[in-house]
């Protein structure tokens, strides 16, 4: 008898924090479903959503616990992780050789078989059909990569309870109306983790704003049609200032006398400047206008001159990494391009974390960083080789461990 009372006592100390666990997710379950009434409804309501459609879509809908970046009512801030990611450290693993062969096989073997869809899309838009291939084999393998999630469930839970709800509950709401009005064929919004849609990974208010039926058959099908995606990729880089018959950019070399803080969209020159300053390669590509210097590794990467179709790339995905793998491989699908010819020597050993305290130290010296947010985007760079300039150093616009914890 002792031995059994110990027993149950043992095994209610073991399932006491899952039953309290238990309690409180299902304490916020029910908040999540008064809120969806008292909140959601109202301004779904207002955006022509029907109450049997909303009825239908959230009766029975439950939070998805298993997401990241959430922040559950009453629940404990947690720290933020600290990344290693390539776009926080070293930019080369960015671009790993294998993947880039792999996309440009496939990417070249798609483009004869849509053809006559790219031949019209071109027509219609005037974006390369490089660049679009290249935009569907990285968001989603080019239609083979697997998109498991029930959209809908993480936009109502990132709504609901993430650590960015004013971002996401326009979206939940988009996503409403992309369901009532037919548009996923299987009923069912597929989406990633962070609720981007289908192959070109568009959030809702996005599909809303620029998914295109291009196949005729009444739906902007972005899940299954090839014609429907690849347009809508079109669409949204032509809506957003894609200027057809000029080139993204080109890698270029740098005479080692150039300061490498003249990088970015706002020191843009036209090209016979750059020339006249030691700047060579395959320039003429960028026809007329302003060209802009790119060097996401400071010194110790490539370099190159963009157009300001790689900011509209941008717009894409805003990262320099991203728009810079889109145009490279979109060049290696249409034949013209080829590995880098510089290689990516940029020092690792650091962390998000250890970034953004070098950031708030650069701010508090007068510093424009961008934003301290770990990320060494293009102002982060400039400020990186201004501080290097005025202690005498040798610029290289890019972090280093030894940086991180010298610039005070």
């Amino acid at each position: 008898m002792r031995f059994l009372i110990c027993l149950f006592a043992f095994l209610a100390l073991i399932a006491t924090p899952a039953l309290a666990q238990n309690a409180y997710r299902q304490g916020v379950e029910a908040q999540f479903h008064q809120w969806l009434e008292r909140t959601a409804w109202p301004d779904a309501q207002r955006q022509g959503i029907t109450r049997a459609t909303f009825q239908r879509l959230t009766s029975g809908l439950a939070l998805n616990w298993d997401l990241p970046d959430l922040a559950p009512p009453g629940a404990p801030k947690r720290p933020p992780e600290r990344q290693h990611q390539a776009e926080f450290s070293s930019p080369g693993r960015y671009f790993s050789e294998k993947q880039l062969a792999n996309l440009t096989a496939i990417g070249r073997r798609l483009a004869k078989e849509h053809g006559r869809a790219l031949n019209a899309i071109e027509r219609q838009y005037g974006v390369p059909r490089g660049i679009l291939l290249a935009i569907w084999g990285r968001e989603s393998a080019f239609g083979r990569a697997k998109i498991p999630h029930d959209g809908l469930r993480v936009l109502a839970t990132k709504a609901f309870m993430s650590t960015r709800t004013a971002m996401f509950y326009p979206e939940f709401i988009a996503a409403l109306r992309i369901l009532q009005e037919g548009h996923a064929p299987s009923g069912v919004l597929y989406s990633s983790w962070a609720g981007a849609l289908g192959q070109p990974q568009f959030l809702p208010t996005k599909f809303l704003a620029y998914a295109v039926d291009f196949d005729g058959d009444g739906h902007r099908n972005i899940w299954t049609s090839a014609p429907d995606t690849l347009a809508s990729i079109a669409n949204y880089l032509r809506q957003h200032g894609w200027q057809p018959g000029r080139a993204w950019g080109a890698e270029v070399r740098l005479p080692q006398a150039l300061s490498c803080t003249l990088e970015g969209p706002e020191q843009g020159r036209p090209l016979e400047v750059w020339g006249q300053a030691g700047i060579s390669g395959s320039i003429e590509r960028l026809g007329r206008g302003s060209a802009f210097l790119m060097m996401p590794a400071g010194r110790h990467g490539p370099a190159f001159l963009v157009s300001d179709n790689f900011y509209v790339l941008k717009r894409y995905n805003e990262s320099d990494l991203y728009a810079l793998f889109i145009g490279h491989l979109g060049d290696r699908i249409e034949g013209r391009g080829q590995p880098f010819s510089t290689s990516w020597k940029a020092p690792d050993g650091f962390s998000r974390g250890d970034v953004r305290a070098m950031q708030q130290r650069l701010v508090k010296q007068g510093h424009d960083v961008g934003g301290a947010d770990g990320l060494a985007g293009f102002k982060t760079r400039i400020a990186i080789g201004r501080w290097q300039e005025a202690q005498g150093r040798a610029a290289t616009c890019f972090p280093d461990r030894e940086l991180t914890r010298a610039i005070h």
